[in-house]
């Protein structure tokens, strides 16, 4: 079985000074493909650079909407420069987020768009970051129906998974789907197409149970699977096959080489 994690932040200070035998314990627990998500510019520009060091390493450059006030167009042309790499697969994680309001909601939609027609124009997936904004952001991803990609760590409601799937986007699945009040969750991932869902730890935030509160690794990515294979009444080898598939169309770059254990 090959899992790949599709969305840890080995960029984190929790993570980088050990991420080598971060990747090591993931790659023992059979996720071989790992994808580093940036979410402002230096944090990207560490994804890019990990990526560069191990075939198994991927990243996406992107200005989270928590520092959207950072979206400069330096900054976008810097993004724009990363984006040409060979090791990045998509642009995230971007978004709205009215549920901290760190950044002014005119300053994140601005940043929205402007990563959006990034995204547009190089042709590849985005990752989504949404708290408490999936209608408006909806709206906003309506505009852009070439762009396809991930919500990311998905928190809506039923309707806002059928808009999303409608819009061509895959549901990212992360730790909270094994959480005990996570019902709602389990009934949208039970209900979904299975070519549409991706599966994502985001390390080192929300470990699955039983390591809830814990710090998260990419390694417990097959604890999410198991309870996502369970809902689906699939064997492990099953959905391993079906999430790979679904990595490989969204984010095809990632599928050229596979990589070699270390």
């Amino acid at each position: 079985m090959r899992w790949t994690d599709t969305h840890c932040h080995l960029n984190h200070e929790q993570l980088l000074p050990e991420w080598e035998a971060v990747l090591f314990r993931a790659q023992q627990s059979g996720v071989e493909r790992l994808i580093i998500i940036g979410y402002d510019l230096p944090s990207s520009e560490r994804a890019v650079h990990l990526a560069e060091q191990s075939p198994a390493l991927w990243a996406t450059v992107g200005i989270h909407p928590n520092d959207a006030t950072q979206c400069t167009p330096d900054t976008l042309a810097r993004l724009h420069a990363l984006s040409l790499h060979p090791r990045v697969v998509a642009i995230g994680e971007i978004g709205l987020d009215f549920y901290r309001d760190l950044s002014p909601r005119e300053a994140q939609y601005e940043a929205f768009h402007a990563q959006l027609t990034l995204a547009q124009e190089r042709g590849l997936p985005v990752v989504i970051h949404c708290r408490e904004a999936y209608d408006p952001l909806l709206d906003v991803l309506e505009q852009y129906p070439r762009v396809r990609g991930v919500l990311h760590c998905f928190s809506g409601t039923g309707a806002h998974a059928e808009r999303g799937l409608a819009l061509g986007y895959y549901l990212g699945i992360g730790g909270v789907v094994t959480f005990k009040n996570a019902e709602s969750l389990r009934a949208i991932v039970q209900a979904m197409p299975h070519d549409r869902l991706l599966l994502e730890t985001d390390a080192p935030y929300l470990a699955p149970h039983p390591y809830r509160g814990k710090r998260n690794e990419p390694a417990y990515l097959p604890l999410i699977a198991q309870s996502v294979a369970s809902l689906w009444n699939l064997s492990l080898q099953e959905l391993s096959a079906l999430t790979e598939a679904n990595v490989n169309a969204l984010m095809p770059q990632t599928a050229l080489q596979k990589p070699e254990s270390r």
